[in-house]
């Protein structure tokens, strides 16, 4: 387990943009991604978007266009840019990484979670 720790979230209007950060607060060494999900209340957790070491990036189909996911320099940090946010993108956004590979895109791959920050979008 390495700990992650996400920042970044708050309430905007339909339109708006916001940019979520998630930091591993330990050793980097032996992981292959960073990613974000999300899960609504009464939905089941989601992927958005998720980022190799090598800034190789892929995203979800509803993100595509609109959320641009980066990682710094020194690879322990990744932010995620979201722009032209609607209401349904309103949830409890969490930060994601894997020890066993590039399996940062399902939640089964995943081997540590973040807490949570919560995105609310107005109409």
């Amino acid at each position: 387990q390495v700990p992650l720790v996400e920042s970044g979230g708050g309430s905007v209007q339909s339109g708006g943009s916001l940019r979520l950060s998630c930091e591993v607060a330990g050793s980097t060494s032996g992981l292959y991604c960073l990613g974000f999900f999300r899960q609504a209340p009464g939905q089941e957790r989601e992927r958005v978007a998720d980022i190799d070491m090598d800034g190789a990036a892929d995203y979800s189909l509803d993100a595509e266009g609109r959320f641009t996911i980066s990682l710094n320099s020194a690879k322990d940090t990744a932010y995620l840019q979201m722009d032209r946010l609607k209401p349904e993108d309103t949830a409890m956004y969490y930060c994601a990484t894997s020890s066993k590979g590039y399996y940062c895109y399902s939640t089964h791959g995943v081997t540590s979670w973040g807490k949570g920050t919560m995105v609310t979008v107005s109409s």
